[in-house]
């Protein structure tokens, strides 16, 4: 391996290492607290004045106190009517206060790996530490008041229905006693799509306006919010075909504007978006109709730490004896690749697989997961998904390899020719690099082209490690023995040698967990360290001696790393040593791994040094 090639690796090694090291010395901030209240949002009325879309609380006793240790999830759904909701995705129920959709599971999705794990909560009634919900209403517009329309606390009644499932719809109806009858209809698939229609029937003699919205509240941060940099979390949301992201810590600085009274953002949609919140794996999200414009509005509350996205939608018109709909969709549930992809291209949403976090690579991380998807389906196992993921791309990869490969065999014959070169040139720079450059010329060795192998691996390394830390395919997805999450680090400790000894492993995460490492670290450093023994050690003492150390500051490194990464990267550290002893014995060159390996360990004479 020629002094370029060197420099490059130990280059990206030192900058891998400087992000690492600064995400474990700064780690991101604890969640705040939350504190709910009822979300408090205005627009404006086509003359000018102020509207409000839903109504303010009107005294502490209408705000819902957080919940105790003896008030429990259902003591607070109890508290009013419900609509079960019932599929084989999601369970959970309607509050008939609100009409809000702010009870819902994910059957299919636990918490953690034990048999007596709970499903994962997605929305939460006002009440909980977490309140999380969809919320629909209407907005007074001309003569029209608050008290004329449905807002955040009105009072439905069933009209259809009481349990919500794929094939049974429910219909809510709430008569405002001033000739305005308003009705909502709730449907589901078999997935995560809820369809509401809002009308309203006009039995009065003058034609009445008003503006239909929805809202997704959160109160305050989840608390299983990750905070790191290659993760987006918050805001999510389409405009007129442009994807845009808004991080939670980056709410609270949105422009204050002051007819909407808090932090926001307001922006006109023409046609094909959709807006919401997005965690790692779960994600609810407002989506008006198809070509249908609207108001997208993102929001943060400080008074009440409520953090908000609405879907306003154009003012309409009930001519009197007629009634007026409009229909719009929430998408409330697991990211899941293909349910989200069936969305987008028979449900018409536009670019809604973008909503899952493909990052700065996206032309890489995509092809990339569908790969693994792919294989996985067919193999049945995700692990053995990512080995053949890696044989695949190395397969792709290998013409660069050979040339490179083979330059470096070329470099090694070239050696005793460049030792002279120093020697004759001494403390000449200038005289090496013009020698060494008309060897290479002579020889006809390009020295740089055992760099692009090496700068390919960098966004590919990336790419995955992208697409194992952010989709949902992987997240509790087992390899074999102990290796049952390739999302999270690997499980297994030299603290209790492996799990024969009869205590526990660290908690993942400490520091005991960094030090005392598992049994995929342990691969990752031996592979690293049988790689470099293809090549002797550099002869510059300083450079020699970073070499020496990398492979197993990365085995420390990356031990909390999630295992499927370990798993790419054991693989492809096992297939480049067998590609590049191969090609270098194929060109005349054999590299004396044991040899190396046996001068690592020697030590220098004093009078050699």
């Amino acid at each position: 391996m020629n002094d370029q090639n060197r420099n490059l690796i130990l280059a990206t090694a030192l900058s891998f290492l400087v992000i690492l090291v600064w995400f474990l010395l700064f780690p991101p901030p604890e969640p705040q607290v939350a504190d709910p209240n009822t979300p408090a949002v205005t627009a404006l009325n086509e003359d000018g004045t102020e509207m409000a879309l839903t109504p303010p609380v009107a005294d502490a006793s209408d705000t819902p106190q957080l919940a105790t240790d003896a008030e429990t999830r259902a003591s607070i759904l109890s508290e009013a009517e419900r609509i079960t909701i019932d599929t084989p995705a999601v369970s959970g129920s309607i509050s008939l206060v609100g009409g809000r959709i702010d009870d819902l599971s994910l059957n299919n999705y636990f918490e953690t790996l034990e048999e007596d794990s709970p499903t994962v909560t997605l929305l939460s009634p006002v009440g909980e530490s977490e309140a999380y919900y969809a919320l629909y209403g209407w907005a007074p517009a001309g003569d029209l008041g608050f008290e004329d329309v449905p807002g955040a606390n009105t009072p439905w009644q069933i009209e259809s229905g009481d349990t919500l499932t794929p094939e049974t719809p429910v219909t809510l109806v709430w008569d405002n006693g001033n000739g305005l009858i308003f009705r909502r209809t709730i449907s589901i698939d078999e997935d995560f799509m809820f369809e509401i229609t809002q009308s309203v029937e006009n039995t009065t003699e003058t034609p009445v306006r008003m503006a239909p919205y929805g809202i997704v509240a959160r109160h305050g941060l989840p608390s299983d919010l990750q905070n790191f940099f290659i993760l987006h979390e918050g805001v999510v949301r389409k405009i007129d075909g442009t994807l845009d992201e808004i991080a939670y810590d980056d709410l609270p600085d949105l422009d204050f504007i002051q007819r909407e009274g808090t932090p926001a953002e307001v922006i006109d949609v023409t046609e094909n978006g959709w807006i919401g919140f997005t965690d790692k794996y779960w994600m609810t999200t407002l989506i008006p109709g198809e070509q249908q414009p609207f108001t997208s509005v993102t929001r943060y509350v400080p008074s009440s730490d409520i953090y908000q996205t609405e879907a306003r939608l154009p003012t309409m018109t009930a001519a009197p004896g007629q009634t007026t709909e409009i229909r719009t969709q929430l998408f409330a549930g697991a990211k899941e690749w293909e349910t989200i992809r069936d969305y987008q291209n028979e449900g018409g949403i536009a670019r809604f697989l973008d909503s899952i976090d493909w990052g700065w690579f996206y032309f890489l991380t995509k092809p990339i997961f569908w790969m693994l998807h792919t294989l996985n389906a067919l193999i049945g196992n995700m692990g053995v998904a990512i080995i053949a993921l890696t044989l695949i791309i190395k397969a792709v990869l290998l013409p660069l390899a050979f040339k490179s490969y083979v330059s470096m065999a070329k470099m090694k014959e070239l050696q005793p020719e460049m030792e002279k070169l120093k020697e004759r040139a001494g403390d000449d720079r200038q005289k090496l690099q013009q020698g060494m450059m008309e060897l290479y010329k002579t020889n006809k060795v390009n020295p740089a082209s055992g760099c692009l192998p090496i700068l390919l691996q960098i966004p590919i390394f990336f790419s995955l490690y992208k697409v194992i830390f952010v989709t949902l395919e992987l997240r509790h997805a087992p390899f074999f023995g102990w290796l049952n999450d390739l999302s999270a680090p690997d499980p297994s400790s030299i603290f209790n040698f492996f799990g024969l000894l009869p205590w526990a492993a660290p908690e993942p995460g400490s520091i005991m967990a960094l030090l005392f490492i598992g049994i995929l670290p342990l691969l990752l450093g031996v592979s690293m360290w049988l790689q470099q023994k293809l090549n002797p050690a550099p002869t510059d003492p300083t450079q020699a001696m970073i070499f020496a150390y990398l492979p197993w500051v990365f085995m420390f490194m990356l031990g909390s790393f999630a295992s499927g990464l370990l798993v790419y990267w054991i693989a492809n550290n096992t297939i480049t040593f067998a590609q590049q002893y191969t090609i270098m014995r194929s060109q005349g060159f054999k590299p004396d791994v044991f040899g190396n390996i046996r001068s690592g360990f020697q030590r220098k004479k004093p009078e050699e040094k």
